[in-house]
């Protein structure tokens, strides 16, 4: 079965046998793991057609066989032309953003982002030059005032994190596309099959693989689909030259093996979410559920138009003030510790359920006041729902809240 035939398939045979074919791997069923630095030819004229025609192999960090099959299933899934990994989602981010950019240009970014990546807008790209304007990507007329003749790159996370901001690609893509500047959307938070930037218009997709694609907590990995005009300079200026951030071959073949699984995983993961964001959004001592599934989430319509039915695995919520007397950033301190089913840690997209809290733990580098500008309040719970029950989900839930 070629790539081709899969445009007949539906998801779930394509994320199990795209780009993979047995009789390129000595009949192997699993794609061989290639852990070599480098690759031998019989002449130098042999070395110089592969740099040439840039088919073929020469330094793992330029290219190899095992991320090459990676490559090109999650261009397949995400309907790109081309995709590079990396060694990790902030690698796939600085890569990009690093490739993409230049002294003197412009970026207008999401509010509410990953700590990292807003640390990177805020404090790095800033060394270079390069200005970032943060802002409520919900918000069109917002997203207009935002621009000058010098922006370059609008910037999204769909949904973002912690706070699950829903941003209407297809109008964003619009106005990137106005104004000749690239569109990136972070889709880590809903990967294929739930959301396909790519095909509402978007230029770039970039994705942390720990998450979701690979979904068993056991890899550092980062991608960038889009043309392959623009994967080519992202793979050669940003991944080979200015970062150096190939993924390793071992952790490719890891996500291979846990892509397997991705659709059966999502939709678990996304049925249950919403089964415990229901339950969540009438306790007393909840404030608000920020989850796009429910119909009294604000963004709940266009999510409902661009995310297929399926609304991802995470959600956050905010505590109330003064529970039993508490602060709500006392109150969730709490209320993790009384937890006995997720598991108090960064991260998402795991089996198992992974619960945090933004204001102490991923967002603590972002100041307060930018923080709360974003809406990540100190009260806010950040919760990657797993695989288990969630029928035991919600009842470890009723037992902590009981014990605030």
């Amino acid at each position: 079965m070629n790539d081709h035939d899969l445009d007949n398939y539906g998801f779930a045979t394509r994320v199990i046998h795209a780009a993979q074919d047995p009789k390129e791997g000595q009949g192997a069923l699993a794609t061989p793991i290639y852990l070599s630095s480098t690759f031998c030819f019989d002449d130098i004229a042999g070395y110089i057609k592969v740099k040439t025609e840039n088919e073929g192999y020469t330094y793992t960090r330029s290219g190899n066989p095992t991320n090459r099959v990676l490559e090109k299933k999650l261009a397949v899934l995400e309907c790109g032309e081309d995709c590079v990994v990396t060694a990790s989602g902030m690698g796939a981010i600085g890569s990009t953003l690093l490739s993409c950019l230049k002294c003197g240009d412009h970026v207008v970014c999401g509010k509410a982002v990953y700590g990292p990546t807003a640390a990177l807008m805020r404090e790095t790209l800033p060394d270079f030059g390069i200005e970032t304007t943060f802002v409520d990507s919900s918000d069109v007329t917002a997203v207009w005032s935002a621009l000058t003749p010098k922006t370059k790159i609008l910037y999204f996370e769909v949904p973002s994190n912690p706070n699950l901001l829903i941003t209407d690609i297809t109008e964003m893509s619009g106005i990137a596309h106005e104004i000749g500047a690239l569109l990136i959307i972070d889709n880590t938070f809903a990967p294929p099959p739930i959301q396909y930037p790519l095909k509402l218009g978007a230029n770039i997709v970039v994705h942390s693989l720990t998450k979701y694609i690979n979904g068993h907590g056991d890899v550092l990995g980062g991608a960038v689909i889009g043309s392959k005009e623009i994967i080519d300079t992202i793979k050669t200026k940003g991944v080979m030259r200015s970062c150096g951030t190939p993924l390793s071959p071992m952790n490719s073949y890891l996500v291979l093996r846990g892509m397997k699984t991705l659709d059966l995983r999502i939709r678990r993961h996304c049925d249950s979410a919403l089964q415990i964001a229901r339950y969540l959004e009438f306790h007393p001592y909840v404030q608000k559920v920020f989850y796009p599934g429910l119909e009294s989430f604000e963004g709940h319509d266009v999510a409902k138009k661009q995310m297929n039915g399926l609304y991802s695995g995470i959600m956050a919520f905010d505590l109330n003030e003064n529970i039993k007397g508490l602060t709500a950033l006392e109150a969730g301190q709490k209320l993790l510790k009384c937890l006995k089913i997720p598991k108090i840690a960064v991260s998402l997209g795991d089996p198992d359920s992974l619960i945090e809290q933004p204001a102490a733990m991923t967002h603590r580098t972002v100041p307060k006041q930018d923080r709360e500008a974003a809406g990540i309040s100190d009260g806010l719970i950040r919760f990657s729902v797993g695989l288990e029950d969630p029928q035991d989900i919600i009842h470890d839930f009723e037992q902590a809240m009981a014990l605030l």
